[in-house]
């Protein structure tokens, strides 16, 4: 199985702090890889590294065998990478389907001149936005949706309108920041379940999450930092079992340590 994106002994310094340290990582063509750790652990950070958003004060990104490291967002994300945010940055007052055409302007033509003259390049390209964002609304279960405006949908239907968005990349690998935020245990279950789809149906989904169940249950393999570090990966059993990982999040004791072990 291939590997699509590593760490090499990355660090990312702000002054005196260390948010992540020499950190190491490999994730394989169609896994479901998770990245867990306490409030403060360097996980969001890590993922504005591997997307371009933070450049590694050492270390490098291999995306596809290349190194990316240095990078632009932009220049990452035609190469396949896609992301979301911790904050849904859906356009409220667009529809479902205008809100996932958007995400195909990496992959169109059209320039300032070509969208005011509305020329031949400005049509071709939004037919080509029209079709496959209907086809990637069929895809993932919400053609029913399309011409709902994104203020008016339920906060777990507005969390997959914008992995379906980021599915407009046509990425290798798509990187989700706590997509299950917010959500009742209800949606939570759903979105699982729409992720392992989505990787069945062939993507390679990188996820942070804190709910510890969605991970267990969705992930099959978990990556944990603390204080900017690699503490622990492997399958979703390891983690469980893992002391270092007890420790981490309720403190050294055997009775803090049985929280994990109910996940």
């Amino acid at each position: 199985m291939s590997v699509i994106l590593e760490a090499h002994d990355v660090c990312e310094y702000f002054g005196g702090l260390k948010a992540v340290e020499k950190v190491n990582m490999q994730i394989n063509e169609g896994d479901i890889f998770g990245i867990i750790g306490p409030n403060g652990a360097g996980k969001t950070t890590f993922f504005n590294i591997c997307s371009g958003i933070y450049k590694p004060t050492h270390g490098e990104i291999i995306f596809c065998g290349e190194d990316v490291s240095k990078l632009t967002p932009d220049k990452i994300a035609r190469r396949g990478m896609a992301r979301t945010f911790q904050n849904i940055q859906l356009f409220k007052f667009m529809t479902v389907l205008e809100n996932v055409k958007i995400g195909f302007h990496i992959r169109t033509k059209t320039g300032i001149v070509s969208s005011i003259l509305r020329n031949k390049t400005y049509k071709n390209d939004e037919k080509f936005a029209e079709e496959k964002g209907l086809e990637i609304l069929e895809r993932v279960g919400l053609s029913a949706y399309k011409d709902t405006l994104a203020s008016n949908l339920p906060y777990g239907i507005q969390r997959k309108v914008e992995i379906a968005r980021a599915l407009a990349l046509n990425p290798k690998i798509l990187l989700l920041d706590e997509p299950a935020a917010g959500m009742n245990p209800m949606e939570t279950k759903e979105l699982s379940d729409f992720i392992i789809k989505l990787n069945k149906d062939g993507y390679t989904i990188a996820v942070i999450e804190h709910d510890m169940k969605f991970v267990m249950n969705t992930c099959n393999r978990i990556l944990v930092l603390n204080f900017g570090q690699k503490i622990c990966e492997g399958a979703p059993i390891d983690i469980k079992n893992n002391q270092c990982v007890h420790e981490a999040y309720f403190g050294k004791g055997i009775i803090a340590g049985e929280g994990l072990k109910n996940a």
